[in-house]
């Protein structure tokens, strides 16, 4: 089998750069003399030279290409494609993309400086970003042209970047009335940190637990030193009578560390989690939590990424509205009513 031509060999033949060969091949020559376009040109046809999906993309002067990077966040441990919220986004992203007529190309990283890079070398027509924080926002707008909008972005003042998030201070206030309402008085906080979107969660929790008194657990960002955590502030977890975790997979965990010791949920230990990720239905009990709807982020992903490439040049900021949705691992204390949970729902 005939081995494939590549930019490379191009390139090397004629003692240019690979640079100068892609920008021939994709119509991109105006700092190129008519000289070197012409030899370029004819090694290319002599060497049958056939480009390859992505540079019949990249000859095009709009690639249709949406990239999407996701911080690759110690607390993943190596696995941030499979965490539920990540996937969830993903899935919804990638369907509002084809029905706009996009691709979408998926990156995974800690270092902002892959992004610029990731960018550039696929000519895209836009990005999602993920995970990253606001300096690095801030650097990525200072060096890129391109227009991208951000998930959950944290700033504490307008940085001038479209920023479509959730109302995370509403969330945690819905868990924190309803933990009250139903007769909690004491109640964990579980996260890994207290800062930004976190911090907002918390603060709403204890906005809506009223009087109730709260307790607050910085845990690791690995599964085994969360567990240990658990283990070590055990009577301490005992004196609360609910738990409130930042996010649906530290929610799961706990369920999981409290009915290994023998404490049943939620008739000893309500808990609730942040996301309403698919393991709020398969995990037992099934997981009360706060819900985002993760479709209608992509949707107004999608319609902000068009606004931006037609010249929209005033940021915007979306916040989506979250709602509660009560399962089977919360319960009113002893003695109170039931009928509680009714009125909530």
């Amino acid at each position: 089998m005939e081995q494939r031509v590549r930019i490379a060999d191009i390139a090397e033949e004629l003692g240019i750069s690979t640079a100068t060969v892609s920008n021939v091949i994709h119509g991109k020559t105006k700092k190129i003399s008519d000289e070197t376009v012409k030899r370029v040109q004819a090694l290319l046809e002599e060497r049958r030279y056939i480009p390859s999906m992505a540079g019949m993309l990249l000859a095009r002067n709009d690639s249709r290409i949406i990239g999407v990077v996701v911080n690759n966040h110690e607390k993943y441990e190596g696995k941030v494609l499979e965490d539920a919220f990540v996937s969830a986004s993903l899935n919804a992203l990638l369907f509002e993309l084809e029905k706009a007529g996009y691709f979408m190309m998926i990156k995974v990283t800690r270092d902002w400086n892959e992004v610029e890079r990731f960018a550039s070398m696929w000519n895209m027509d836009g990005m999602v970003l993920l995970g990253f924080c606001d300096s690095d926002y801030e650097k990525i707008r200072a060096r890129m042209r391109i227009p991208f909008v951000v998930y959950d972005g944290f700033f504490e003042k307008d940085k001038g970047i479209c920023n479509l998030t959730i109302d995370n201070f509403d969330g945690g206030r819905q868990v924190g009335e309803y933990l009250r309402w139903i007769g909690h008085g004491r109640a964990l906080l579980l996260s890994d940190n207290d800062i930004c979107v976190d911090a907002e969660r918390m603060a709403g929790f204890r906005a809506g637990f009223l009087d109730g008194e709260t307790d607050f657990l910085k845990v690791p960002m690995n599964r085994a030193g969360r567990y240990l955590l658990y283990q070590e502030n055990l009577e301490r977890i005992r004196m609360c009578t609910a738990a409130f975790a930042v996010s649906d997979v530290y929610a799961a965990e706990f369920i999981h560390f409290l009915m290994e010791r023998g404490i049943s949920v939620p008739e000893e230990m309500s808990v609730v989690g942040f996301d309403n990720n698919a393991l709020c239905e398969s995990c037992f009990p099934r997981l009360t939590t706060v819900g985002q709807d993760a479709g209608e982020r992509a949707k107004v992903a999608v319609c902000a990424l068009k606004d931006l490439q037609n010249g929209c040049i005033e940021p915007m900021v979306e916040v989506l509205p979250v709602k509660l949705v009560i399962r089977d691992s919360t319960t009113s204390v002893k003695g109170h009513s039931q009928d509680v949970e009714q009125t909530m729902t």
